[in-house]
């Protein structure tokens, strides 16, 4: 049921629904459907019920939508928004993971909170943000009376983290010599 309220009575019944929909669900949670990216289209019946001393007048509706769940063991790609010392926060379609500091890689990673990025202490690579990762989901806890919805990611495999990581694990396969990374 969508609750249409008194004030957008008289306007164009489409663009009611349109906007009360995409402002109820765009961007909400919902345990088993994940996160709701775009209102894709909807079908509503247009005779409405009102309860007394409501005002508002209450109608069915079946949505479609656009969503993303990420489940576990799954690669994603996303860009680094925010470097702490005790990990990366990466942009997931609608939302951010955190890859703790010591699922980056298997180096142990120094913080250097004067420019804002982690450091590799043997291999001196850098993470920071704005850069683009690739990672697989380590966890998920979306729903199920979880305060806040959780993803956990990491890099601590082959072929994930930066693409010039990845570029370099690919040249080490093929028996060349990787190429060091400027020092910040």
């Amino acid at each position: 049921m969508v609750k249409v309220p008194p004030s957008r009575l008289g306007d164009p019944v489409n663009e009611i629904f349109r906007n009360v929909l995409k402002d109820r669900y765009e961007g909400m949670v919902i345990e088993g459907i994940g996160y709701i990216i775009l209102l894709v289209d909807y079908e509503f019946n247009p005779v409405g019920q009102i309860s007394p001393g409501d005002g508002h007048s209450y109608h069915r509706v079946k949505v479609k939508v656009l969503s993303y769940y990420p489940e576990v063991n799954e690669v994603v790609e996303g860009r680094v928004v925010e470097v702490e010392e005790f990990g990366v926060f990466v942009r997931l379609v609608t939302t951010d993971a955190l890859m703790h500091v010591s699922q980056i890689t298997d180096d142990y990673m120094d913080y250097n909170s004067s420019q804002g990025i982690l450091v590799g202490r043997q291999t001196k690579r850098i993470i920071q943000k704005n850069d683009w990762v690739r990672a697989r989901v380590a966890a998920v806890s979306i729903g199920r009376g979880a305060m806040t919805d959780k993803i956990g990611l990491t890099a601590r495999q082959p072929f994930l983290g930066k693409s010039e990581w990845i570029e370099e694990d690919i040249k080490k396969l093929a028996g060349e010599k990787p190429k060091q990374e400027a020092k910040a």
